[in-house]
C-alpha cells in the first residue's frame, strides 16, 4: 500500500541526521558530517525483524564508511524509478539533499515489471527519463549524483554459468552516466562476475536461502555485505569517495553486526 506523501515525508524527515534536520549557519553547514542518500529497491533497503535474515546491501554501507559520511537509506522493497518518484519519495530525498551530499541511485529490478504499469519502464527512454530526474535533482542541489547498475540476481544455467537476468537496463544506465557525466558503479557486472566465482551451490549462502524460502533475488547478511564491499570499490573506484572516506575495506565483518530493528 503507498504511503501518502505527508507519511513519506515524516519517515524521511525522521532518517535525516540531526546536523542536516536542524540547519545552521553556512559556516556550520560547512563542517557538518556529510551523508550518502540511498535511492532503491528492495536489494538494498533496510529490513525488519518480521524478515530477517533478508538484508538489504545498504544495511551493511555503514560499517565500510568512516563515520564523517553518514548513510541515510531510502530504498524501499518493489520500487522502481518511476513509482519512487510517482509516491514522491524522491521529492523527500531531494528535500533533504545539502551541497556536498551524495545520492546513490540503483533502480531497474521493478522497472522490468511489464505487466505493472505503476512500475514499469522502458529501457532506453521512460527509464532513463526518470533517472535524469535525480540526476538532475541532485545537482540543482549541489548533491553529487551516482548511478548504480542493479545488483544480479542468482541464477545459473544448466552448465553452471551465471547468467545476466536485468536485460537492456544496465546498458541503458551506463550510456546515461556516460552521456550526463555521471560516475556509474558497474555492479550488475560484478556480481554478476562474484556469483561466478562463487558458483551455483555457494551462492545459496549469499542469498536468502531458508528452510521455508529460496530467495534468489535478495540477500542475507554474508550477501549484503559481499555487495556493499562491491559498491564501496567502486566508488573509491570512480573517484567518487577518497581512501580516508572507507574502512574495514579488506576486513571481515562480522555478521552479527547486522541487526532488524522492529518496524
Amino acid at each position: 500500500m503507498s504511503l501518502s506523501r505527508r507519511q513519506v515525508a515524516a519517515a524521511a524527515f525522521a532518517a535525516v541526521p540531526l546536523g542536516v534536520a536542524v540547519g545552521g549557519t553556512a559556516q556550520a553547514s560547512s563542517r557538518r558530517t556529510r551523508t550518502l542518500y540511498l535511492a532503491g529497491d528492495s536489494t538494498a533497503a533496510q529490513k525488519y525483524a518480521d524478515a530477517a535474515p533478508e538484508t538489504g546491501w545498504g544495511m551493511a554501507l555503514p560499517f565500510l564508511l568512516h563515520k564523517g559520511l553518514r548513510v541515510s537509506n531510502h530504498a524501499v522493497n518493489g520500487r522502481s524509478s518511476k513509482s519512487f518518484v510517482d509516491e514522491g519519495r524522491l521529492d523527500v530525498v531531494l528535500g533533504a539533499l545539502r551541497p556536498g551530499d551524495l545520492l546513490l541511485i540503483q533502480f531497474g529490478h521493478n522497472d522490468e515489471k511489464t505487466a505493472d504499469p505503476t512500475r514499469y519502464t522502458e529501457p532506453w527512454t521512460t527509464y532513463q527519463d526518470h533517472l535524469r530526474l535525480y540526476v538532475d535533482g541532485a545537482r540543482s542541489r549541489g548533491a553529487r549524483p551516482v548511478l548504480a547498475t542493479s545488483v544480479e540476481r542468482r541464477k545459473f544455467d544448466a552448465g553452471g554459468t551465471a547468467q545476466p537476468t536485468h536485460g537492456d537496463y544496465p546498458a541503458a544506465m551506463r550510456a546515461l552516466a556516460e552521456e550526463e557525466g555521471v560516475a556509474l558503479l558497474d555492479i550488475q557486472a560484478l556480481s554478476l562476475a562474484l556469483w561466478q566465482e562463487l558458483g551455483a551451490e555457494e551462492t545459496k549462502k549469499y542469498f536468502n536461502w531458508t528452510a521455508t524460502e529460496q530467495d534468489n533475488t535478495h540477500f542475507n547478511p554474508p550477501g549484503a555485505i559481499a555487495v556493499a564491499r562491491l559498491v564501496v570499490r567502486e566508488l573509491l573506484r570512480t573517484r567518487v569517495l577518497r581512501p580516508q572516506d572507507v574502512r574495514r575495506i579488506d576486513e571481515e565483518i562480522p555478521e552479527s553486526w547486522i541487526t532488524w530493528p522492529e518496524a
